[in-house]
């Protein structure tokens, strides 16, 4: 393979011919793990996304030539087309202040731009990156990838999974067993069970779309520990607003760089929003998983849909698969939730030097969680119906209902009449009939599962 010598501050290496990046992406390469994780595309276009509105600011303020300026927007603009992608090869296990992507990424912008004027006069470091240190460049980057895929991705399948709730909380007006550890409880009606799992999906939407906000605040302009220096008073305002016109959102620079560099509280306020909602969506599951199984000796309730056989040894089985599948996503963004606060929580004076570990499980955490929720309701809450001939028989079974007994015959009297029919197997009418509690008129009037709800 053809190789060419590519030069920095430690000396010569060879990178293949081919390649777009230069010595310091390669050193990366050839000094961490690969075939592992990589960094997450989102970021890389949030980073590219950066060097094109510091580029404008750079010109702006009389820093950077039209020519260069024009040249490294020709290069973002390629690469935010999605022409170069597997030009950033490097994984999440570096540095963690995430420095060789950035350089990776300045590197292979600065290649493009040289390309294109035919000369070298792009410098990756003294151009591409000029007012800028990866210090403050790469937490920017999280806070705009974290929020732009929020936006795009998980914030509109919350809306739509709340929609289809919504739907089937009208559809599902029947009056069932409730149940309380486990066990049979006094009635309740299917909407109102389904109304818990529709305001628990409103209420994280709320609470996460409020948590993402402080994303807004980006650390750009704080350069290397939060000063500023080699940067103007203004260049991360300026940035700011430029990136807010280029992305169609509001960001803005944090009046405290310090705070941005060494903390990355925001991202664990958001991504704690994001296990709440996995939280709730594994109990949502449970539920559904529960109310279904059987479906000859359990509950069998709700029917879900037969998306594929559910066994490779007992023929006509159906499985939960899509339960299964949206909670194991929610075990797995627990777990991420807990290696983003550790990481926070190892920020060492001006930097936290865990930041390529962050932003790889907040982003995971965003993208499962989308698909999976997507997946989730369209193949499984889509196709739920209620098993009216189950639910019946059910509430009619249960002694729980003799509850309703109790401010007529006291709760000692109705423990009695419920212990009996337990005892006997009676239905709580014939219980009652053998024990002469009441009369079968009084019974019936109190016995009305319609009054309990």
């Amino acid at each position: 393979m053809k190789k060419r010598i590519e030069k920095d501050s430690l000396g010569e290496i060879e990178v293949e011919e081919s390649a777009l990046w230069g010595a310091q992406t390669q050193r990366s390469l050839e000094n961490f793990p690969q075939d592992v994780e990589t960094m997450p595309k989102f970021l890389l276009m949030a980073l590219v996304n950066i060097k094109k509105a510091a580029a404008k600011v750079n010109n702006d303020e009389g820093k950077l030539s039209d020519k260069k300026k024009d040249l490294i927007n020709y290069a973002c603009n390629q690469i935010l087309l999605g022409n170069y992608d597997d030009q950033f090869p490097l994984t999440i296990w570096q540095t963690g202040s995430g420095t060789q992507t950035n350089m990776n990424v300045n590197e292979v912008i600065a290649h493009l731009a040289n390309k294109k004027a035919g000369e070298n006069i792009i410098h990756p470091n003294d151009h591409v990156n000029m007012s800028q240190s990866s210090n403050d460049v790469f937490p920017t980057a999280m806070h705009i990838s974290s929020l732009l895929s929020l936006r795009e991705n998980l914030l509109p399948q919350i809306e739509e999974t709340i929609a289809i709730l919504s739907k089937k909380e009208k559809e599902f007006d029947i009056i069932k067993t409730g149940r309380t550890h486990l066990q049979d409880a006094t009635p309740i009606k299917f909407s109102d069970e389904i109304s818990a799992w529709k305001v628990m999906l409103e209420r994280d939407y709320k609470v996460l779309k409020e948590t993402s906000q402080s994303l807004k605040k980006l650390a750009i302009g704080g350069t290397a520990v939060g000063t500023g220096l080699n940067a103007s008073k203004t260049f991360g305002a300026n940035v700011a607003d430029e990136l807010s016109i280029l992305l169609d959102a509001e960001f803005i620079s944090d009046d405290n760089k310090f705070y941005q560099l060494s903390s990355k509280s925001s991202m664990v306020s958001v991504h704690g929003a994001i296990k709440t909602l996995a939280s709730d969506l594994y109990k949502i599951a449970n539920d559904i998983r529960f109310l279904s199984c059987g479906p000859r000796s359990g509950i069998n309730e709700l029917n879900i849909p037969a998306n594929e056989p559910g066994s490779s040894i007992m023929p006509g089985k159906v499985n939960p698969t899509q339960v299964e599948s949206i909670t194991m996503v929610a075990i797995q963004v627990m777990a991420n939730d807990f290696a983003i606060s550790m990481a926070n929580s190892q920020g060492q004076l001006q930097l936290n030097t865990y930041m390529p570990l962050i932003i790889y499980n907040m982003n995971q955490s965003i993208i499962l969680l989308s698909k999976s929720l997507k997946c989730f309701r369209e193949n499984l809450i889509e196709g739920l119906s209620p098993n009216k001939e189950n639910i019946e028989k059910n509430l009619e079974n249960s002694l729980m209902l003799v509850t309703a007994l109790s401010p007529k015959i006291g709760y000692d009297k109705a423990s009695k009449l419920a212990k009996h029919a337990f005892d006997k197997g009676l239905t709580l009418r014939e219980a009652n009939n053998e024990l002469g509690f009441l009369d079968e008129g009084e019974f019936d009037k109190l016995i009305d599962p319609s009054k309990m709800v």
